[in-house]
């Protein structure tokens, strides 16, 4: 058995329905189904990939708070963070191959890995480079394409078609050379698009044409190489157009605390009684003062545009709420006022510094030269919600039968890995 899965960012079957044109999903059986909550990147394929809910594999959202250091990580892609077994764990005992090109918490249990792996240079600029094993793999992929993968391309102002175009010559290496059995891979570049510009606009029909091209031109390659396909989306992304800063609610009670280094604030999480980590619709709430949980946990159900508060009973260095935002809204990780207020790594795309995933680094401000916008208004959409039709991503396969929500689904790939 040899199968490929490709994983295609914001790939909702709202998306597909309005865009799709290619006679390529007559050939498929298509179908639409329940993605989980929270609808994120990270948790996403944590699930995909173990068959386990987020309190059970422990990724919950793309970031997380180490309560003892109190110190935020994001982005983090060792896959020593997925607590539960892999569903190819059988697969692999009887010496099948898995590859992970481009997957979250993929570095260190395949047989091949692809990852973005930049070198930040100490005094500014960066290396760009990809985690590779085998060790050379990245550079006979590069060497084939006459260019190395660009991260400007993956994420920022900069974002493009690129970013995809290049993973999809990776994987068309892959099969031809026919180096795993079992692939898993991901696609991004419809998310861009839709989170700078919202569903329903000429920029989404651009995009989804492009994917729609792109994987017709994956699934031919697999075909010939005896390939199996799955084509799945991870979450679908709906229109937003406005948005609620909770960490500033915090700061407005004295729960949140900053320190104020040359006029700009910055957490100060030491002092702190309680810091939200906002990642797009949902918010982890971290309380370190206990004798204030009610008190944070009334200040939020207060809040306007907030849709749910639930309680999270799931260990030590785990938030204590998930707050998840009512449609239309988003969260954003700002705490301050003034534009000078604004730390540093503000206007700078830093994914691992921020205390928050920060939709506004696909844009540029016009002021100061090269650095990001600040301006929340301009993010047209978001996602992490699955209540009602939300919820519903596309799942396309020419193998396997139809399931209602992830979890059927990794099941039933389960079963047919054996």
């Amino acid at each position: 058995m040899k199968l490929l899965i490709l994983i295609c960012a914001a790939l909702g079957y709202n998306s597909f329905k309005r865009n799709k044109k290619s006679d390529f999903w007559k050939k498929i059986s298509v179908n639409s189904i329940q993605t989980v909550f929270p609808a994120l990147t990270c948790p996403f394929q944590a699930t995909l990939r173990t068959g386990e809910k987020p309190e059970n594999h422990g990724i919950i959202a793309n970031g997380f708070l180490n309560c003892e250091i109190r110190k935020s990580f994001f982005w983090e892609q060792s896959s020593n963070l997925i607590r539960t077994p892999y569903i190819w764990e059988n697969f692999q005992k009887r010496n099948g191959k898995v590859a992970q090109l481009f997957m979250q918490q993929s570095l260190s249990d395949s047989d091949i890995i692809l990852s973005p792996a930049p070198i930040h240079k100490h005094h500014g600029g960066m290396i760009q480079d990809c985690y590779s094993k085998p060790e050379d793999l990245y550079r006979k992929i590069s060497s084939l394409t006459g260019k190395k993968f660009s991260l400007s391309s993956y994420w920022g102002p900069f974002t493009s078609t690129k970013s995809s175009s290049w993973i999809a010559s990776a994987i068309e290496f892959l099969l031809k050379e026919e180096m795993a059995d079992l692939i898993f891979a991901y696609l991004p570049h419809l998310d861009y698009d839709l989170q700078k510009h919202g569903p329903e606009s000429e920029n989404e029909k651009r995009a989804f044409l492009f994917l729609e091209n792109l994987i017709e031109r994956i699934c031919n390659s697999a075909k010939i190489a005896g390939y199996n396909i799955l084509i799945i989306g991870d979450y679908q992304i709906e229109k937003v157009n406005s948005f609620i800063q909770p960490n500033k609610i915090l700061v407005q009670d004295k729960l949140f605390s900053t320190r104020n280094i040359n006029g700009m604030l910055y957490p100060d999480l030491f002092s702190s009684k309680a810091f939200a980590l906002c990642d797009h619709q949902v918010a982890l709430i971290y309380i370190f003062d206990k004798n204030v949980k009610n008190q944070v946990y009334d200040l939020f159900r207060k809040t306007d545009g907030i849709a749910e508060i639930v309680e999270l009973n799931i260990g030590n260095n785990h938030p204590d709420f998930i707050i998840s935002s009512k449609h239309g809204k988003w969260f954003s990780y700002k705490w301050w006022n003034l534009r000078r207020e604004a730390p540093d790594y503000a206007r700078h795309v830093d994914i691992h510094n921020k205390p928050g995933f920060d939709p506004c680094e696909l844009f540029m401000a016009l002021f100061p030269p090269m650095s990001i916008s600040l301006d929340d208004n301009r993010v047209k959409g978001s996602h992490g919600l699955i209540d009602g039709n939300s919820g519903q991503v596309l799942c396309a396969s020419d193998f396997i039968e139809k399931a209602g929500d992830i979890f059927e689904l990794t099941k039933l790939i389960k079963r047919t890995l054996g």
